[in-house]
C-alpha cells in the first residue's frame, strides 16, 4: 500500500489494524558515467513498493536526497548535512506515529545514511515511540552477489548497474560501461585506501578518478532481476518477522539488577 495514492479514511482502517511501514530511503549523486543520479533512490523505492505490495504494509513517499558530502566534487551531487538528514528523518518518522506506526523499515540504498538512520532508530527507540531499522538491500543477499560478479566495487559497481538495467534501464548507458570500468578502480584495495593502519581517504575522487569502482562490464538486466527478487524477499521476510514480534520485545530491555537507586533512602 502506498501511501500517498490513498485517502485519509483508507488509511485509518489501515493503522486500525497495522502499525508498520516501509520508508525508502536513497540518494542523488553521482554514480560514473554510466548510471543517473537517481541510482540509490531508484532502488530503494523499486524494492520498498514491491515489498509492500507483496505484504500490504504501507510505503510512504521516498527520501530522495541524502548524506553524500564525498560524492561532491561531482556535478549535480545533492546532499544534507548528516545533523540536518538526522533531524528531518527523525521528525518524518515521529510524524508516522503520531498516526499509529509504531515498527519502520528504512529501506536503504545509500551506504552515506547508514550511521545517520541507526542513530535516529536510536532516539526512536530510547524513548518508546518505535522501533525502527535500517536495511541495505546488498547486505541482505552477500552470498548472491559475491557469486554473480568478480569484481563488484562498493559504489557505482556491476550490482548497482545490473539493479539499474533491470530497472530503469532507459537511464542506464550501456555503451560506457567499459568506460566506466577503465576510468574507475577495479579494485578498491589498489588506491591505497589504509596507510599505516589510517584511512587515506575521506572523498570517492581520492580512491577513484571517475568516482565508481568494480568491473560494470558484468552486469547484466537478468542479474539485476536476480538480485531484485532475493532482495525482495529478504525484506518481505524481515517486515513479517517484525509485525509478529510484540512491541515490548523491541524495546530496550532494562538496566540490570540492582536498579540505581533502589537501596537509597
Amino acid at each position: 500500500m502506498y501511501l500517498a495514492d490513498q485517502t485519509w479514511p483508507d488509511l485509518g482502517e489501515y493503522v486500525a489494524e497495522e502499525s508498520v511501514a516501509v520508508v525508502p530511503l536513497g540518494s542523488t549523486e553521482q554514480h560514473g558515467p554510466h548510471l543517473p543520479l537517481s541510482t540509490d533512490h531508484t532502488i530503494a523505492e523499486g524494492l520498498a513498493r514491491e515489498a509492500a505490495d507483496r505484504t500490504g504494509f504501507l510505503c510512504t513517499p521516498t527520501i530522495d536526497i541524502g548524506v553524500s558530502t564525498h560524492h561532491l566534487q561531482f556535478h549535480g551531487t545533492m546532499s544534507v548535512d548528516p545533523p540536518q538528514f538526522r533531524d528531518y528523518v527523525e521528525s518524518f518518522s515521529r510524524n508516522l506515529t503520531r498516526h499509529g506506526i509504531d515498527r519502520i523499515v528504512y529501506v536503504n540504498a545509500h551506504g552515506g545514511n547508514m550511521q545517520h538512520l541507526r542513530e535516529v532508530g536510536r532516539r526512536l527507540r530510547e524513548d518508546r515511540d518505535a522501533y525502527a531499522v535500517e536495511w541495505m538491500w546488498d547486505e541482505s543477499i552477500p552470498d548472491l552477489v559475491d557469486d554473480l560478479f568478480e569484481h563488484n566495487g562498493p559504489h557505482g559497481g556491476p550490482k548497482e548497474t545490473a539493479m539499474m538495467l533491470h530497472l530503469d534501464p532507459e537511464h542506464v548507458k550501456a555503451d560506457k560501461l567499459a568506460e566506466a570500468r577503465d576510468g574507475g578502480r577495479v579494485h578498491l584495495e589498489d588506491g591505497d585506501p589504509t596507510i599505516h593502519g589510517a584511512r587515506n581517504y575521506y572523498d570517492a575522487i581520492d580512491n577513484s578518478p571517475n568516482g565508481v569502482f568494480g568491473d560494470q562490464t558484468d552486469a547484466t538486466a537478468e542479474k539485476g532481476e536476480e538480485l531484485f527478487e532475493a532482495a525482495t524477499e529478504q525484506l518481505v521476510a524481515l517486515l513479517e518477522w517484525l509485525d509478529e514480534k510484540p512491541f515490548d520485545d523491541l524495546m530496550a530491555k532494562p538496566h540490570v539488577d540492582p536498579q540505581p537507586g533502589s537501596r537509597r533512602e
